[in-house]
């Protein structure tokens, strides 16, 4: 993640790499990026200009540090995904209880629903197989407000992440869409405990079937550390 100077209405310009490509968007670098500039400009609520437009961030304190954010995300367009049958065979999954669509979020994002919580979490996929396929796959399972999810992009040099704010918006609309919540309602999505980072992250989306109108994720972050490069 690179800060750089503001070319439109935002606070400041970000670009986000992963270890083997750079995406448009991404939710958690996002996220933790308002953290930090808002520590900075002491600001309530921050923008960000990237690469799929500009991304408003509101900023809660407690005691005068920012605890909480929430970001309007672009709103994803759903699509059908082509190559299902790979993809199910990649993950060792016979199906999915929704259908396996994709959303653009930054990443193309796929969705798997499983039976249940945990069959998410007994997942072994096929890493090399899942490599080829030029997508982030979220696996999911879950009722109501509260979702478990796996997510995995060997393809953007990412075996497994740990939290995905950019997954977390579409799910909630794939929900939605689908009849699994309604929308407006918001959902918890638990991630990450299978490689020791267990995260928590908030997401609604607002409108109907016909019109998805807005697209909110919320989550935490912390700054463990701070630094600077010397350039001579």
């Amino acid at each position: 993640m690179f800060f750089l100077p503001a070319e439109d209405s935002g606070d400041i310009r970000v670009r986000i790499f992963t270890p083997l490509s750079e995406l448009t968007f991404a939710g958690h670098p996002v996220l933790g990026s308002a953290f930090v500039l808002g520590e900075t400009l002491g600001a309530s609520a921050v923008t960000l200009e990237t690469g799929a437009g500009l991304v408003p961030v509101e900023l809660k304190r407690s005691r005068g540090r920012i605890t909480f954010g929430r970001m309007e995300q672009p709103v994803p367009v759903p699509e059908p995904y082509e190559e299902a049958a790979e993809l199910l065979a990649a993950l060792g999954v016979p199906r999915s209880g929704l259908p396996v669509e994709a959303y653009r979020n930054g990443p193309r994002h796929v969705y798997v629903e499983l039976a249940s919580e945990a069959e998410v979490a007994g997942l072994w996929p096929d890493q090399r197989a899942l490599a080829h396929l030029p997508i982030a796959v979220s696996t999911f399972a879950g009722r109501g407000p509260a979702w478990k999810t796996r997510m995995f992009a060997p393809f953007h040099g990412v075996a497994e992440d740990p939290a995905t704010g950019s997954a977390a918006g579409p799910l909630a609309v794939h929900l939605a869409r689908h009849g699994r919540i309604g929308f407006g309602d918001e959902i918890e999505i638990r991630q990450g405990e299978e490689i020791g980072r267990p995260s928590r992250l908030y997401a609604r989306a607002e409108g109907s079937a016909d019109k998805v109108e807005r697209v909110l994720v919320g989550g935490s972050a912390v700054i463990v550390a701070r630094g600077e490069y010397r350039l001579s």
